[in-house]
């Protein structure tokens, strides 16, 4: 089974030389990859194309960037890679593997946020509980199906044809929307969260605050679970580059 990786990016020049080193190591390789920018206004685009990757170019917002990337693949798996997460060299063959029971539908890696003075294990051990406790709280029903809420820095991988039947991810929604495609393809399978890690960048925790971004986090969750105006939330998750 061919794996995509579509990496959504605006303004990621001082993290695409070690995504593209990653990239490389990938052992065995995807068959396609695709960088959807959304305007990058940096040198992001020219270090993109310079390194190999296709580039294709469209609107701002992530979630509108991602569907474009899917629909401009044809492998049957689609890994979403933000440009601040970096795969181990055999995320390929897990995936493969992952996506070879019938049962699953969405998974993704476990993540451990990190940059260059330390491991933020605090926001780490809640982004990994979260998985469980949110839709637990929020989508019980679903939850007892097997789904479980994923967010992009798991590297979300899953089927095409169960992203097209749920129709991808909803393109009004400027932040929650993977917890929002979590919630649309429960209903079609289960969700796992592979035994596998991958290194995300620590930058939002470092520009606020470890305890402020926890609390950013669980503010912008709350609110998204309840359903209390969900199209809005960007507001309180400022953007950081």
């Amino acid at each position: 089974m061919d794996v995509a990786i579509v990496i959504p990016m605006l303004d990621e020049a001082d993290s695409l030389p070690r995504l593209l080193r990653c990239l490389a190591a990938l052992d065995p390789a995807p068959a396609e990859i695709i960088v959807v920018d959304g305007g990058s206004s940096d040198a992001s685009v020219a270090i993109a194309r310079a390194g190999g990757l296709a580039v294709l170019g469209v609107g701002r917002g992530r979630a509108a960037q991602c569907n474009a990337g899917v629909a401009a693949t044809i492998a049957p798996i689609v890994c979403i890679l933000h440009a601040d997460t970096w795969l181990p060299d055999d995320a390929i063959a897990v995936m493969r593997a992952t996506m070879a029971d019938a049962r699953i539908n969405l998974a993704g890696f476990t993540a451990i946020l990190a940059g260059p003075e330390k491991t933020r294990w605090v926001t780490s051990f809640h982004n990994w509980i979260k998985t469980w406790y949110a839709p637990l709280l929020f989508r019980p029903h679903l939850f007892l199906r097997g789904g479980r809420l994923l967010f992009g820095d798991h590297a979300m991988f899953f089927r095409r044809r169960d992203f097209n039947t749920v129709g991808g991810f909803d393109a009004s929604m400027l932040v929650m929307e993977e917890a929002d495609l979590c919630v649309r393809m429960a209903r079609l399978g289960r969700t796992r969260l592979v035994n596998r890690i991958v290194l995300t960048s620590d930058r939002r925790v470092a520009r606020w605050g470890e305890w402020r971004a926890n609390w950013v986090y669980l503010k912008v969750g709350v609110r998204w679970g309840l359903g209390i105006r969900p199209k809005t939330l960007a507001k309180l998750y400022p953007d950081v580059r």
